[in-house]
């Protein structure tokens, strides 16, 4: 019997496709490794992973900046080698590096960027006013970028991005360097696109709690490849209902042989020098694991009981932490 949810998803129209999908730089450099990507449209897809994981190379392939080696992509259809042209009228792109004229202002960076791509000037005017709007720049709209703070900038090159209604958004690193309120400012925004638009937005982070509270899908990559992907809640779902981590010294490898069979832990993890247990209930376990500990001449120096995120589950699959090079 065909499973029903996986034959509605199935049919559901795909924004962005790729097989195979490769990129090899030289003899000992291979960026981006076979990824098989499929994104519905009008969701929002989050590659995450840490620097150097492949995701920036990922996005210039399928803004179609630089050719994959092997492999193909898709977007809207379109494969991006063979119709480079007609897929870049169809998407939108804003950069991890903020590129913008500091001598022009914010309403001159919009015009600009719409007139290279032909919009005529009544449909042009129109929606400058409708994006400075949205990013809450029109008071700074007639200043010059140069004066423009690190979210304002942010903010600009996102409305620049939508200046020709593109039917896909890609935001690569879209909040990196902003505080807290810039953030959550930035993700509202993510969000409005989604709600009140015909777009489907594939961005890339290091910010797990950004991936989390964002993504419908989330894929997390690492030396080139997607090493798992899923919803944020089925894939925390999977770590147990809590996190214990332990830190200590002593006899390690019998301390972790013999706790990860005790009936009552879910997933095991231990790398980096910390311990990773995912158990049903973690403030009920805690005193089986301290025995388990004493018994095998562990020395408990630190123990804490958490729920599961997305760090979790990157440490799990990968063995580091979300932020290491």
């Amino acid at each position: 019997m065909v499973d029903p949810v996986r034959l509605g998803v199935a049919m559901k129209e795909e924004a962005i496709k790729t097989k195979d999908l490769t990129k090899q730089f030289d003899t000992d450099v291979l960026a981006v490794d076979n990824i098989e990507l499929s994104v519905l449209k009008n969701t929002i897809y989050a590659l995450l992973g840490p620097n150097g994981a492949g995701k920036t190379t990922t996005i210039s392939m399928l803004t179609t900046l630089i050719e994959p080696t092997s492999g193909s992509a898709q977007i809207i259809g379109l494969d991006v080698v063979q119709n480079a042209s007609q897929v870049r009228q169809q998407i939108g792109v804003t950069f991890q590096e903020i590129v913008l004229d500091p001598d022009l202002t914010g309403r001159e960076t919009l015009d600009f960027h719409a007139r290279l791509f032909g919009i005529g000037k009544p449909e042009r005017l129109a929606r400058i006013d409708e994006l400075l709007k949205l990013v809450e720049l029109e008071e700074a709209a007639d200043r010059r970028t140069k004066t423009y703070s690190g979210g304002m900038k942010r903010r600009l090159e996102l409305a620049r991005g939508l200046i020709t209604k593109p039917r896909v958004l890609f935001l690569d690193e879209p909040t990196q360097g902003l505080d807290p309120q810039n953030r959550e400012n930035i993700w509202e925004y993510i969000r409005t696109l989604k709600a009140n638009k015909d777009t489907t937005l594939l961005l890339t982070t290091h910010y797990m709690d950004e991936a989390e509270a964002l993504a419908d899908q989330v894929g997390i990559m690492d030396h080139g490849k997607i090493i798992i992907e899923g919803s944020p809640r089925e894939l925390i779902d999977q770590m147990g209902a809590d996190n214990v981590r332990i830190m200590g010294s002593g006899d390690k490898d019998a301390f972790c042989k013999n706790v990860k069979i005790l009936p009552f832990v879910e997933s095991f993890n231990s790398a980096n020098g910390t311990i990773q247990i995912g158990v049903d209930h973690g403030n009920r376990r805690l005193v089986e694991i301290v025995e388990t500990a004493v018994k095998n001449e562990f020395h408990i120096d630190d123990i804490a009981v958490s729920k599961p995120s997305l760090g979790d589950v990157f440490l799990k699959y990968t063995g580091r932490q979300l932020r290491d090079k």
